[in-house]
């Protein structure tokens, strides 16, 4: 089973999630600032709720959650507890029940860092930075169900094995849950999948596998051979990421991702495995891309099923009559 992922946001369902900026918060009295604050997170949960309840009923098996979805949680400035909060009760109250509506509907849920955090960061406060929000996002994945915390390993500073080294040191510093739940993906950039997937293997790290940035940063490896090696990592449901280029693989910038994806640019090898995997669709016009593939796997998937039906008849004719 091929199971879908949509990302964050929605253009046509009317699902939002709310955030503010530190800016403003900061003008405020304290008391009025966590009434806000409150209200925001209160609403996000509400939020995250109508969004597993669309996925359930479109047909769509994973929803990825925004990284703010409890807005400014670990700002240095405006660092919370929810339980702080005057609703915060009732706000882990609405995101467990999300969590209830998850494993009812057999969804997935994961998250993905925002890009200032950075485990491999030469700086010390970039690292007490991304490891406090890693917890966080942690934190609400266990009240709401979500088993991935995708990350990227970082930059390279000159010296690219020198700052794996800084990511294996900070990646230990994390608590066992978080540690279990983060993964790492290659990026069109720095990282291809034949440099991360031996930190993959020493650490244990499911390597969730960019297809689209491994064309844009490629190694050794094809697609299939890439593919392959990343399904070796995963002890759960595998999770890969497609899109496609917004200007076409011979534009100026091809890392740029589309509004909807290039069916060419689905890997006719992840059509042949043999094993449940999830495809975060990583395109600009979210649900509407995802259910526009979710109708072209269906009818390739018919296909290949009335192919396997046409076979099955001529394996059982006599070879007499052929």
């Amino acid at each position: 089973m091929i199971r879908l992922g949509l990302c964050c946001l929605f253009v046509e369902q009317p699902i939002k999630f709310s955030t503010t900026t530190a800016t403003h918060l900061l003008k405020l009295p304290e008391n009025e600032r966590l009434q806000k604050l409150s209200r925001l997170c209160l609403a996000n949960a509400e939020a995250l709720k109508q969004a597993y309840e669309f996925c359930a009923q479109a047909g769509i098996g994973c929803f990825r959650i925004n990284s703010q979805i409890l807005p400014l949680k670990t700002h240095p400035q405006l660092v919370y507890q929810v339980e702080e909060l005057p609703d915060g009760k009732n706000i882990v109250t609405v995101f467990k029940q999300c969590g209830d509506l998850l494993r009812q509907h057999a969804l997935r849920a994961s998250f993905h860092p925002d890009q200032f955090v950075v485990l491999n960061s030469p700086n010390p406060q970039t690292v007490a930075s991304s490891l406090a929000e890693i917890e966080y996002q942690n934190e609400v994945a266990e009240w709401v169900g979500a088993d991935v915390i995708n990350i990227h390993a970082g930059g390279g500073y000159g010296d690219k094995p020198a700052a794996l080294r800084r990511f294996t040191e900070a990646f230990k510093r994390l608590s066992p849950p978080a540690r279990q739940r983060v993964t790492i993906e290659n990026d069109d950039k720095t990282y291809a999948p034949s440099e991360l997937l031996p930190l993959c293997h020493e650490l244990a790290i499911p390597l969730v596998y960019d297809v689209h940035h491994h064309r844009c940063r490629p190694d050794g490896l094809s697609i299939e051979e890439a593919t392959a090696a990343a399904l070796k990592t995963w002890r759960r449901e595998p999770m890969f990421h497609l899109s496609s280029p917004l200007d076409g693989w011979q534009g100026k910038q091809p890392y740029r991702h589309h509004d909807y994806i290039d069916t060419a640019d689905f890997p006719g090898q992840w059509l042949q495995l043999d094993c449940d995997i999830t495809i975060e669709v990583e395109a600009k016009a979210k649900e509407l891309a995802v259910l526009q593939l979710k109708k072209f796997l269906a009818s390739k998937t018919k296909s290949a099923a009335a192919t396997k039906v046409l076979q099955k008849r001529a394996n059982k004719r006599n070879p007499a009559e052929l």
